[in-house]
């Protein structure tokens, strides 16, 4: 039976493992559902191995992923399969206490038999709720975001997303966000609930 529903979920794994003061191993899996849960839309995993060109501040990093995807012709789904490498770069500042992350991102995309170039551009924005002592990070915190992608093709517009959540810090390596994304494609848009853990170590 085709999606019965528009409002999508997405439980998102983040995982960054630092090797020595330069280099960093990043990974995670994605399991994005049409609906609550149940209805796979895609399973995404990727790593990658980063480079700090300055302390916490500007990385540069080499990447693969692997997409499984099933997607809804008709009433019938079918399995597209993507092999992506990508190469980008993360630079981080603040204003007061505001984090602010910016992300850029090159993607040779093999979907299937056909090759794709993209380019997206993510800039982030970390809040926190209330004062701490010692320049301690909040517990509490607002996370938002916008990124858009964009072909090399003819049709240069491909989505763009934008979310907004809350996030708890448990400890210094380990912290938690429950968000809202909203996707605009060319013709039609589609709503997530985001499930996210962030771990370093």
């Amino acid at each position: 039976m085709s999606q019965d529903s528009s409002f999508g979920n997405w439980i998102i794994y983040f995982g960054n493992k630092q090797i020595d003061q330069k280099w960093n191993w990043h990974h995670e899996v994605q399991y994005r559902n049409y609906d609550a849960i149940g209805d796979l839309e895609q399973l995404l995993l990727r790593t990658g191995i980063g480079y700090n060109l300055s302390e916490n501040n500007n990385n540069v990093l080499l990447g693969y992923g692997f997409i499984a995807s099933e997607n809804y012709v008709g009433d019938d789904k079918v399995s597209v399969n993507e092999h992506r490498i990508y190469q980008q770069f993360i630079t981080k500042q603040k204003i007061g206490k505001v984090g602010l992350s910016h992300r850029y991102r090159f993607e040779q995309r093999f979907v299937e038999d056909d090759f794709r170039m993209r380019f997206r551009y993510f800039l982030s924005f970390n809040i926190p709720l209330c004062s701490t002592e010692d320049d301690q990070p909040s517990k509490w915190y607002l996370s938002a975001y916008n990124e858009i992608f964009l072909n090399t093709e003819s049709s240069i517009f491909d989505r763009n997303r934008l979310y907004g959540g809350v996030g708890f810090r448990l400890n210094k390596n380990v912290r938690f966000e429950l968000g809202y994304m909203n996707q605009f494609f060319e013709m039609s848009s589609r709503d997530q609930l985001n499930m996210i853990t962030f771990v370093n170590f």
